[in-house]
């Protein structure tokens, strides 16, 4: 048997032919784009509108509801976006939907199935129905009001025990004590991830998320590489304790499906790891925007204090004016047209959620932060159509009961240093966000 280090180094041509196809070919016709000014090459490659994306929102804004470049088309439009996500006319396209059919083939053809990531089909984010409906239809289950509603209490002995453990402490980081713990416990408890594999799995997962961003560079798509090999390798062992010893969680209820319903162990490893992933990954985001959201703005957390019924709607605001997801990819599959523009099969448009969700055709002051906005809840932070949010119901529950618990224990908590940003375009948070609090306020 080859050493893992020796299969690694075969794998090599493999490797870099599906960077090439998913990553290298459009890194540099972006680069390209954006070095010639290209706006929307400039969205995707430019650390600065990575860091501050809203400036260019506005200005794509200003150019009418779409616009194109020689390789895609972008909208920051919300009834645009809105319209296409809802419709069938558009999809996922199978993943890499917007190479040309036989390159598309070839990377379907190279890829590792030890090293798929959210955006290779069969993941869900990569299907469409009927593949798509057959999946979701397992995976919803879990996910219906009443089991969520129900996971209320654990969701708040979970900020309760976490809170305790930062008992005395004056300054931490609150992604790495606080935001991510309180998700990734529950999404375990929902899989039945053992609690010593859980924090290791929270660092793949962080790895791998640069997986959904466009244009690669090498280097980053094998350090992910490396991550989600590390978390097909974990999945396959859990996957083999639960077949033998089966409990509640949806893993296993995975395993027992039979007949049509059953999954290949590839459909498996997919779903199972994007449900994982995206478990965390929203919520995580979304607990840490908000933190900054309402350092900035502290009357308005002294009125959430006041009024803790207004937490839900604060937390649509958060979704609305920082969407932890800030975009996402859609493929014509047939000829169609919106807002008078002719698509063509395989034409992308991407459709930045984030600039959607400061439309002033549907928000009053967009860019204002206000927890009392009326309709902040039509944003579409959770995009919507078939690939609508399954855990958006869970992703709510969590960082209101999070966010309520954090500032009822510490009303003084405030950010206190340096922040940092998340190294990705598509999935916007913190990576870092130190804050401080009395030690002497633990009840």
């Amino acid at each position: 048997m080859r050493s893992p280090d020796l299969a690694r180094a075969a794998d090599l041509p493999r490797s870099f032919t599906a960077w090439a196809l998913a990553h290298g070919l459009q890194r540099s016709l972006i680069q390209r784009g954006a070095r010639k000014g290209d706006l929307i090459s400039r969205m995707v490659m430019d650390p600065a509108l990575r860091v501050d994306p809203f400036p260019a929102y506005e200005e794509l804004r200003g150019r009418g509801p779409i616009s194109a470049n020689d390789l895609i088309s972008a909208s920051v439009d919300h009834a645009v976006c809105n319209e296409v996500l809802r419709s069938d006319a558009f999809g996922t396209a199978g993943g890499q939907g917007e190479l040309p059919k036989p390159l598309q083939w070839l990377h379907h053809k190279v890829l590792d199935p030890d090293t798929l990531g959210p955006v290779d089909p069969p993941s869900m984010l990569a299907v469409d129905p009927p593949l798509h409906t057959r999946y979701r239809k397992q995976v919803a289950r879990a996910f219906t009001a009443r089991k969520v509603g129900r996971m209320g209490d654990r969701v708040e002995q979970v900020a309760a025990s976490l809170l305790d453990d930062l008992a005395g402490v004056e300054d931490f980081d609150l992604i790495d004590r606080y935001a991510s713990q309180l998700p990734v416990t529950v999404i375990a408890d929902l899989l039945g991830v053992r609690e010593e594999d859980r924090g290791r799995l929270l660092e793949l997962g962080n790895e791998a998320a640069v997986t959904l961003d466009p244009g690669l560079s090498w280097r980053q798509f094998r350090r992910a590489e490396s991550a989600l090999r590390e978390m097909h390798t974990w999945f396959r062992g859990h996957v083999e304790r639960l077949a033998a010893d089966p409990g509640d969680d949806l893993i296993s209820q995975l395993t027992l499906l039979e007949g049509d319903d059953r999954l290949t162990p590839v459909e498996l490893h997919q779903v199972g790891l994007l449900v994982l992933a995206a478990g965390f990954e929203t919520t995580v985001n979304l607990i840490g925007n908000a933190v900054a959201l309402l350092d900035a703005h502290p009357e308005q957390l002294r009125w959430l204090q006041e009024n803790p019924d207004g937490w839900t709607n604060a937390v649509d605001e958060v979704l609305r004016h920082q969407s932890p997801v800030q975009l996402t990819l859609r493929i014509a599959l047939r000829e169609t047209e919106v807002a008078g523009k002719r698509f063509e099969p395989g034409h992308g448009i991407l459709l930045y959620l984030g600039g959607a969700n400061r439309d002033p055709a549907v928000f009053t002051d967009p860019a204002s932060f206000d927890v009392t906005r009326a309709n902040a809840d039509q944003h579409i932070g959770f995009s919507a159509g078939v690939h609508f949010c399954l855990g958006a119901s869970l992703a709510r529950l969590e960082t209101a009961v999070a966010l309520r618990a954090l500032y009822e224990r510490h009303p003084d908590l405030h950010v206190a240093g340096r922040s940092e940003r998340r190294g990705t375009r598509v999935l916007r948070g913190y990576e870092r966000l130190p804050v401080r609090t009395s030690a002497s306020v633990t009840a």
